[in-house]
């Protein structure tokens, strides 16, 4: 497969990059900065510079030629303005979209957050914007005729993955307290492209106990896996 990643130097993207490439299959990694292009390549992955904030979808599509799937991962990053999580969290996924429908390319996988539908309660002034945000590209995408899927990870942390996890349309409660390393979300996201039963759903991910192709494979035929609150619990602690 040919898989392009916007925000391609990010910590997902880069994790996502190699995993592609291991098995095969061809990560382009959309960058903004020229200086991050080295990094795409280390990864595995080829790198193209262009600014997603700067850029119109018609200049975006022609990338897009013989993909077969688009992730979003950009983000505008801690410490950004309201106004540049707006320009990139939202904006920017839109802007894929259309890129996207203009390809003919229909699979794609947004990578949202956990929080993302109650983000009209959060009055943070960080996390707030940035909720709305990803809200908003949610919203939008699910408008779209596109091969969806919205992942919304809880907490990301850099410990090493353990290939397990917890992927369900709601975390419920247990979604403020869990949380998941960005190694096994790019696992996930492999997951996610290779099956079909997931298109159309919103899928709430953290630490769990299910293998991630088991827990995957689950969620596309709408079966609950280890979803205890304590299961959640005991996992979060050893993250």
């Amino acid at each position: 497969m040919r898989i392009l990643i916007a925000g391609g130097h990010g910590q997902i993207a880069l994790r996502l990059t190699r995993l592609l490439a291991e098995r095969g299959d061809q990560a382009v990694g959309l960058v903004r900065n020229p200086a991050h292009t080295a990094d795409v390549e280390a990864a595995g992955g080829q790198a193209v510079v262009l600014d997603m904030e700067h850029s119109s979808a018609g200049e975006l599509a022609p990338v897009l030629d013989g993909a077969d799937a688009v992730v979003f991962a950009a983000g505008a990053g801690p410490g950004s303005s309201a106004e540049r999580k707006d320009t990139v969290d939202r904006a920017g996924a839109a802007l894929l979209a259309d890129a996207a429908e203009q390809a003919g390319v229909s699979r794609y996988v947004l990578v949202s957050s956990v929080g993302a539908d109650r983000a009209d309660e959060v009055d943070d002034e960080a996390m707030g914007p940035y909720l709305r945000a990803k809200a908003a590209s949610e919203a939008d995408l699910r408008s779209r005729s596109l091969d969806w899927t919205v992942l919304r990870p809880a907490r990301l942390t850099d410990e090493p993955g353990t290939g397990k996890v917890r992927l369900e349309p709601s975390l419920g409660e247990a979604a403020t307290q869990a949380s998941v390393s960005r190694d096994d979300v790019a696992r996930t996201i492999v997951g996610l492209l290779d099956e079909a039963a997931v298109v159309g759903l919103t899928l709430e991910l953290a630490s769990g106990e299910d293998l991630v192709d088991a827990a995957v494979q689950a969620a596309g035929r709408g079966e609950p896996g280890d979803g205890s609150l304590d299961a959640i619990e005991e996992t979060a602690d050893r993250a």
